[in-house]
């Protein structure tokens, strides 16, 4: 299987914004290092305060559940637990 392309968007209430913004941009630079990590880069929604975007591309299926799996998204995943959820979209380029 090809490039995987994750959307993941993080939504925190105003109060944790700051914190989970924090979070996010530390574990970007460990992320960046894992196997397979072609694109991983963290946006905030500029219409929406404690909005945030991470945009992904992953080699294959393997390295995006390596990733899953990694001490960077594990530590993140426990930093984010009752301050922000996280959608997960999976896409397939078409064009």
């Amino acid at each position: 299987m090809g490039i995987k392309f994750i959307v993941a968007v993080i939504t925190t209430e105003p109060a944790h914004a700051d914190a989970v913004e924090q979070a996010l941009q530390a574990a970007v630079p460990a992320v960046r290092a894992e196997p397979g990590c072609i694109q991983y880069d963290l946006h905030r929604d500029q219409s929406k305060p404690g909005r945030f975007v991470m945009i992904e591309q992953w080699s294959n299926e393997q390295a995006l559940k390596a990733h899953g799996e990694a001490e960077a998204f594990r530590k993140l995943s426990a930093l984010l637990s009752g301050r922000a959820s996280l959608e997960i979209t999976d896409l397939a380029k078409i064009a």
